[in-house]
């Protein structure tokens, strides 16, 4: 016998259909209703509710063969095939993220083929592989956060099983497996939820009806979303959760479902004996997200840090349209580099008001913030979805590299970035509704106009050729000279403890505004960055450990190209 159940507190009555035919389900408290009946693996089954003749999905289905419309299908994960019961996990401090999204990663777009290509990211020195949503979305192809089933993994790129053998096989590498999970927002087309329940609210975020954190009914909400992060780490031996935009979670209650997640991710991690990492993305700059619960927090290991994305790729490439007004000088690249946020109690021109909280140095490893050069929101959410490699040298691209590498943060990739990928990264959709598509697509063109792009030039989400442009081309990656340059830093990084030191108050950075270069000091280890169009004479000098362009010594100084970065040690020559 198979138990279904289901949260419906406004209905009448509910019926399961199982097969083709229809069975009334009995209530239980709080607004459930439940049913046993034999269900081979595989049956179809849907839920109708009162007098509707709609067959909707099970909200918490765990696999969706025919899309988000059709009916569910009775599934478990076979047990058999887990080799990894000896797998200890990976903490965060210490690791090197690699961003990527299955439908983009390999021509297939699968997660078996993404098997094929792991090899390539062990020997890069990636020790935690984090993908874009899996969870079912309307379409063949999406970025993932227009999800609408988040129990259920999409289709077309291999279903449960297929993830199953993906985390697996990363298991089996040596490779620790992130997931973006999306608790904000649920997507425009598929979303059935509100039929069954009050999971929304009337509050808007960005995109669309928020969840409902706090209102009546919410208690059956909140456990609907830990639940669902609980069956990533339990189901699918994930070992990292990835928060989507938390700043859009709306919730008054006296314990935010944030702490209530951390507290519940960290009992089932004791449960497991191995470490379990929720990683918030947030616009807030607020440190107590990452801060310990004993200390007032909620206790998350790590979020995303933008403000050091901004004041690297400010300051390399020039770039100061939009929320990069703030950045760009050296002195701005320097108080991110030491104090984790730029914007901590500080004027945003960009938000028109004070934004951010300091960082306690002595308290917040540096280590629970992630550093990049590269995000799929970095990218994707340019007009054109080009890359820095589209815009910039190879030199800057690798100076973008070793500031990030040689940063005392957790330091993440996206996709193709380590061989300076010419492949755009565009926002896509494939919605089955076409007054949704349409309307996607009129409102990434109208965005985009509205500082100065003609809508010719801004790709269409819906167009299938925009989806396919964002595909990596591997052929790329043969023989590339920065794809050696990333091996070797996080090489570096590994081999020299200094790097890895995660504690603010060690790091201190010295720059010349006018001649546009910029020394880290990391222990021995001096980091020189040139970020202008000239030689410049900085005034340090040591052995010379990773070069992009092997610099010169003059006389106590170090003569840098254009353009470039070099890794000096400055410290005692051993004896022979």
């Amino acid at each position: 016998m198979t138990l279904f159940e289901v949260w419906a507190p406004s209905a009448s009555t509910v019926r399961l259909v199982l097969e083709g035919s229809g069975y009334p389900m009995a209530a239980r408290p709080g607004g459930w209703w439940w049913i046993e009946r034999p269900a081979a693996p595989g049956a179809r089954y849907g839920f109708q509710l009162d007098d509707d003749a709609a067959v909707l999905p099970d909200p918490r289905s765990a696999r969706q063969p025919q899309g988000v419309h059709g009916r569910s299908a009775v599934h478990a994960l076979d047990l058999a095939v887990w080799t990894d019961a000896a797998w200890t996990g990976r903490p965060l401090p210490g690791a090197v993220f690699y961003e990527l999204h299955i439908g983009t990663f390999t021509p297939a777009g699968t997660f078996d083929a993404a098997i094929e290509r792991l090899d390539h990211l062990v020997d890069l020195g990636i020790t935690v592989v984090e993908l874009m949503p899996v969870n079912a979305f309307d379409g063949s192809h999406n970025w993932g956060y227009d999800g609408v089933l988040w129990y259920a993994v999409h289709e077309p790129y291999g279903g449960p099983d297929g993830l199953q053998r993906f985390v697996n096989a990363c298991h089996a590498k040596g490779l620790a497996v992130a997931l973006d999970v999306v608790y904000n927002h649920l997507g425009p087309s598929g979303n059935y939820l509100p039929r069954f329940g009050p999971y929304l609210t009337e509050g808007r975020n960005t995109w669309g009806q928020s969840l409902n954190l706090d209102g009546p009914g919410s208690d059956t909400v909140r456990r609907f979303i830990i639940d669902n992060a609980l069956r990533w780490f339990r189901d699918f031996h994930i070992d990292a959760l990835r928060l989507d935009a938390v700043h859009a979670l709306v919730d008054r209650t006296a314990t935010h479902l944030l702490a209530e997640l951390a507290t519940e991710t960290a009992t089932f991690a004791a449960h497991l004996r191995r470490p379990l990492t929720l990683i918030a993305e947030s616009d807030l700059n607020d440190p107590r997200l990452v801060t310990p619960r004993a200390a007032g927090g909620y206790g998350l290991a790590g979020q995303w840090n933008d403000d050091l994305h901004h004041a690297i790729h400010a300051a390399v490439s020039g770039e100061r349209q939009g929320y990069y007004a703030d950045f760009g000088s050296l002195a701005t690249l320097a108080r991110t580099y030491t104090h984790g946020f730029f914007h901590a109690g500080t004027y945003s021109s960009f938000r028109g008001r004070v934004h951010g909280r300091p960082i306690d140095r002595n308290l917040l490893p540096a280590s629970a913030l992630l550093a990049y050069t590269c995000t799929h929101d970095q990218i994707g959410n340019r007009a054109l979805g080009d890359r820095p490699s589209a815009y910039l040298s190879a030199g800057q691209l690798a100076v973008k590299a070793a500031l990030v590498l040689f940063s005392p943060y957790t330091p993440m990739l996206f996709m193709g970035e380590e061989w300076g990928a010419r492949t755009p990264f565009q926002f896509f959709t494939s919605h089955t509704d076409p007054v949704v598509g349409a309307a996607t697509a009129a409102g990434r063109k109208a965005e985009f106009a509205a500082h100065g792009w003609s809508s010719d030039e801004v790709p269409d989400p819906q167009d299938p050729r925009t989806f396919l442009r964002s595909t990596l081309d591997w052929e790329e990656s043969a023989n590339s000279e920065l794809l050696a340059c990333y091996r070797a830093l996080i090489a570096l990084r590994r081999a020299r403890a200094e790097i890895t030191d995660p504690w603010l108050a060690q790091v201190t950075v010295d720059y010349n505004e006018e001649t546009r270069w910029l020394t880290v000091h990391r222990g021995a280890l001096r980091l020189l960055c040139n970020l202008s169009a000239d030689p410049v004479e900085i005034p340090v000098t040591g052995v010379e450990v990773l070069s992009w362009t092997p610099p010169v010594r003059r006389s106590g100084h170090t003569v840098l190209p254009a353009h470039s970065f070099t890794i000096l040690d400055t410290g005692p020559t051993p004896c022979s």
